[in-house]
C-alpha cells in the first residue's frame, strides 16, 4: 500500500509563502530520489525539484530556482517544498513523486492571487 499525501496548499496572496509537505509509507522512502511537479490549467505536468536519497543534491527548474527549496527527513518520511516570493503563474496542483515509479501523490492546490 504505498501511499503519498501531500498537504500544505492553500490560497497566498503574490509575494507571499507557502510549506507543502509530503508523507510517505508503503516503500522504502530513503532509497528513492523525491520529486515535486506541478500541472496549472491547460498545461502539462512539470518538473519543480528533486532531491536525492540522503539529501545532499537537489535540482531545481529555471523557474523557481532561488525562491523554492526542497528537502526531506528520512525519519519523518517527508518531503517539502518551501515556497517564498510566489507569483500568480506558481499557481498549479503540486505533486510529489518517487523517481523510477509509478508513485505519484493526490496533489494539493496552490492559488497564488490577491
Amino acid at each position: 500500500q504505498v501511499q503519498l499525501v501531500e498537504s500544505g496548499g492553500g490560497l497566498v496572496q503574490p509575494g507571499g509563502s507557502l510549506r507543502l509537505s509530503c508523507a510517505a509509507s508503503g516503500f522504502t522512502f530513503s532509497s528513492y530520489v523525491m520529486g515535486w511537479y506541478r500541472q496549472a490549467p491547460g498545461k502539462e505536468r512539470e518538473f519543480v525539484a528533486t532531491i536525492s536519497s540522503s539529501g545532499g543534491s537537489t535540482t531545481y527548474a529555471d523557474s523557481v530556482k532561488g525562491r523554492f527549496t526542497i528537502s526531506r527527513d528520512n525519519v519523518k518520511k517527508t518531503v517539502y517544498l518551501e515556497m517564498n516570493s510566489l507569483k500568480p503563474e506558481d499557481t498549479a496542483v503540486y505533486y510529489c513523486k518517487a523517481r523510477l515509479t509509478r508513485y505519484w501523490g493526490q496533489g494539493t492546490q496552490v492559488t497564488v492571487s490577491s
